[in-house]
């Protein structure tokens, strides 16, 4: 049976007529009595974290999510993995079974991930204006100048600017307003056990059963209640949408509360985009793109050179060599020459091709998303609203009245 539910009535049906039984599970999964899990929300958790290739939706939109309930008891596959985590992780295959029991399968998470038969034409125009709108600067702005001394310090420790974690948090969610409303667990479920007959099946199908596998261990280690989390559709939560595997290897408590609380904690939030990024090879104090010349010859030779690979493949001597101009004031080309670069295309239907030079750390943010407009809009918003500060402050200085003599 299908069943179709808006979000506001299926968190409700799911209160109280699943509660219940859910809760029995979760004492069984994480090893407490009834009695004792109402104390175990005071000891030290984890919460959650960040987004993986998954398209940005339209920040706000909702869905009426259409679930499946019961799919994944007595499922032949559901229960090999439940061995394979009681043999690995020390589990114990009936609680786990019985917290698989009330899993729901969401048919529109399969929906979501499964490629459209008409792909929609790639606007780059279009996908800046929804991320660059005055909305997101504006929230931008005061978000950075209420946490200044946390991406401060972030910046020292990690090496990763301000704007950049500031962009990245506003493309995520607008700085936590829309952190998704899909149950964890469920979704996890049904992209690791049903993900749509696509070309890269196996692949999304292993991604996904090692965020499950990695979301069970850390709830159960952190004594999180499992069918509690809310996030995306493909299980990515919190502020910066971190999903469970990026939680257990790059989430950090930055706060001091001694948890890490990426739901709530926008200290915890930054620090740990901070960490991915550098981890994940961000380069202090170096650039993020170039600008090209927009001359014929030089778009013509990025257009040849363009890939679609987020991975630096050129040197910029190479294009220079080939004929490329460079519009970056201050670029010293001679000492850049062996620069590994990549050519970052930037279609908009009844537009010329816009393009632009991407550096390692381009790179770097395309492994938070691998989209070259994702992580251009990171960083054209993270520059918006650094524009957008110093303008702020530069007016404010202007308008204050002559110190008296």
């Amino acid at each position: 049976m299908t069943v179709k539910l808006a979000p506001s009535a299926q968190l409700r049906l799911r209160a109280t007529t699943v509660a219940a039984a859910l809760s029995v599970a979760w004492c069984a999964f994480a090893g407490v009595s009834p009695a004792s899990a109402q104390t175990a929300s005071a000891r030290p958790r984890v919460q959650l974290a960040q987004g993986q290739p998954e398209q940005p939706t339209q920040q706000g939109q909702t869905f009426e999510e259409e679930i499946v309930p019961q799919r994944y008891a007595n499922n032949a596959n559901v229960d090999a993995f439940v061995n394979d985590m009681a043999a690995r992780h020390d589990f114990d295959p009936d609680a786990l079974h019985a917290l698989f029991a009330h899993v729901s399968y969401s048919a529109t998470a399969v929906k979501l991930v499964t490629p459209s038969p008409t792909p929609s034409i790639k606007n780059w125009r279009v996908y800046q204006a929804r991320f660059l709108d005055p909305v997101r600067i504006n929230a931008g702005v005061k978000f950075w100048r209420a946490n200044q001394a946390t991406l401060q310090r972030a910046y020292e420790q990690f090496g990763v600017p301000p704007e950049v974690i500031v962009g990245i948090i506003g493309v995520e969610t607008i700085y936590g307003r829309y952190m998704g409303n899909f149950r964890v667990l469920d979704a996890l479920t049904t992209l690791t056990f049903d993900y749509p007959n696509t070309a890269n099946r196996a692949e999304r199908q292993a991604t996904f059963r090692k965020n499950l596998e990695d979301y069970l261990v850390w709830t159960r280690d952190a004594q999180i209640d499992p069918t509690t989390v809310l996030g995306s559709y493909t299980g990515a939560i919190g502020i910066p949408q971190f999903l469970p595997s990026s939680i257990v290897q790059y989430a950090v408590d930055y706060e001091g509360s001694k948890r890490i609380d990426l739901r709530t904690s926008q200290a915890d939030a930054i620090g740990s985009v901070a960490n991915y990024l550098k981890q994940n090879g961000w380069e202090t104090g170096r650039p993020v793109v170039w600008n090209i010349a927009t001359d014929t010859g030089s778009l013509g030779i990025a257009q040849a050179a363009a890939t679609g690979a987020p991975e630096p493949r050129w040197s910029l001597q190479q294009l220079l060599k080939a004929g490329m101009l460079m519009d970056q004031p201050g670029l010293d080309t001679t000492t850049e020459a062996g620069t590994p670069v990549t050519v970052v295309d930037l279609p908009s239907p009844g537009r010329p091709t816009e393009y632009t030079l991407g550096l390692k750390n381009f790179y770097v943010l395309t492994r938070y998303n691998r989209s070259f407009f994702y992580a251009l809009a990171v960083y054209e918003l993270g520059e918006r609203v650094k524009a957008q500060m110093a303008a702020t402050e530069a007016g404010n200085a202007s308008s204050m009245p002559a110190a008296s003599q």
